[in-house]
């Protein structure tokens, strides 16, 4: 239970990766909406639908900033809660080829786990410092790194009737929010989040809490159509709840979103990448060639293919890199192609977990491996998606008035945290 005097004897602030955040004076709420382009905003309180983004975009403190490169869910949250890029915390993507696995014969995993997290978290040092933190977050993918090394309550939606004190730091969780375990790939899914959230504020009042939902509607729907007003109407009656329960709230995302098909037919644009690899050098991956990895794949694949507009290879010693370079960036749809110390000082990445090539393709394109290797029977809608610097523009939203934010048109997702903490009336 939050210690209602807490702000009054707790430390005047903290420092967590070289950022200093003042304490608390009300519960903050940070919430990354996952997809969410600036227009989804717009279109819905333009709709009427979303009264409350409505008020919040013509009164309070609205921004248009950037996310982290690669646009991907993971990359981005840890952004958001480290207040640094994946340079500082070494997460950059949701999958990757870790080099030392496997007895340095390296292997392809899930970058879901703690031990690749290379810095501490806003929400565990506040934590640590005395303060009541809750983090709920639609898949568990993102549970155990959000709630690494935090005491306090960390879980997911998808889990959330697995939730242990022990574990999770709550149980009872499907009878405090009074809705069942939805599907993974449903709106549910995160609204479960945000009336988590609202029931945690009512009945826990923490001083800081973190909301996280996923992308599934904004993979399915544009911005301004039903189906996307329909579900930040839903999001809009909860943000007004915590609004109304006196919390500080503040908005981002993680990534925005665009359409990857081709108009007339629907299909999907894509670039199979690992296919040109080996047809160029006549070899595949198991006869030493190259390898392509996409950092968009997770295992909830059914709305994307794992399809993104970012991929990175790993090219093998005997090869011309900078004529496949060459060869790559005249590809129709490739935006860039970046060697690794390119990408990682234009993006801020850790090099040692980055390939000798970075791929970012147009906006309207997705990078595959091999044809063959991707299940698209699951897609029910042309096929929208995210990866590039194409949907790197995120909204940056408060409920209370800013001041004294340097540089404010170079604001990143990341810096949500110092805006809320330090920089709000």
């Amino acid at each position: 239970m939050s210690n209602p005097n807490l702000s009054s004897v707790a430390a005047p602030s903290i420092t967590v990766n070289q950022r200093t955040y003042q304490w608390m004076k009300q519960p903050v709420v940070v919430v990354c909406v996952d997809g969410c382009e600036f227009d989804y905003l717009e279109a819905a309180a333009a709709s009427g639908r979303a009264p409350y983004l409505k008020r919040l975009l013509a009164e309070g403190a609205s921004f248009r900033g950037a996310c982290v490169v690669p646009t991907f869910t993971n990359p981005n949250n840890l952004s958001i809660v480290c207040g640094a890029p994946p340079a500082v915390h070494g997460i950059c993507g949701n999958y990757f080829f870790d080099r030392s696995a496997n007895g340095g014969r390296g292997e392809e995993v899930m970058m879901n786990d703690p031990k690749y997290l290379r810095a501490g978290t806003i929400l565990a040092a506040f934590a640590d410092a005395g303060a009541s933190v809750a983090v709920v977050t639609a898949k568990d993918k993102l549970r155990r790194l959000l709630g690494h090394g935090m005491r306090g309550i960390c879980f997911s939606s998808e889990k959330a009737d697995q939730a242990t004190l022990e574990d999770n730091g709550i149980d009872n969780v499907l009878d405090l929010v009074g809705m069942p375990v939805p599907s993974v790939y449903s709106a549910e899914l995160s609204e479960f989040v945000f009336a988590a959230g609202v029931r945690l504020m009512e009945t826990r009042r923490p001083d800081l809490m973190y909301l996280s939902t996923t992308d599934y509607i904004q993979h399915k729907f544009a911005p301004g159509s039903d189906g996307a007003n329909a579900f930040y109407a839903m999001m809009d009656k909860y943000l007004a709840q915590l609004d109304a329960l006196g919390c500080v709230v503040a908005l981002t995302a993680d990534h925005g979103m665009n359409a990857k098909h081709d108009d007339t037919t629907k299909a999907p644009n894509v670039i199979y990448l690992q296919d040109q690899f080996d047809s160029w050098l006549g070899r595949g991956v198991e006869a030493g060639g190259a390898r392509v990895i996409l950092p968009i794949t997770d295992p909830y694949v059914v709305h994307h293919g794992a399809l993104g507009s970012y991929a990175t290879v790993y090219l093998p010693e005997d090869v011309d890199r900078a004529a496949l370079k060459g060869k790559l960036a005249a590809l129709p749809g490739i935006e860039s192609v970046l060697d690794n110390a390119e990408a990682c000082a234009r993006f801020e990445l850790p090099p040692d977990r980055v390939g000798d090539l970075v791929i970012v393709s147009d906006k309207h394109v997705v990078l595959g491996t091999s044809q063959s290797r991707h299940d698209l029977s699951g897609l029910d809608a042309p096929l929208r998606s995210h990866g590039g610097v194409s949907e790197q523009t995120v909204p940056l939203v408060f409920n209370r008035a800013t001041a004294g934010i340097p540089g404010k048109a170079q604001l990143r997702n990341f810096d949500i945290f110092d805006v809320a903490l330090n920089h709000l009336h």
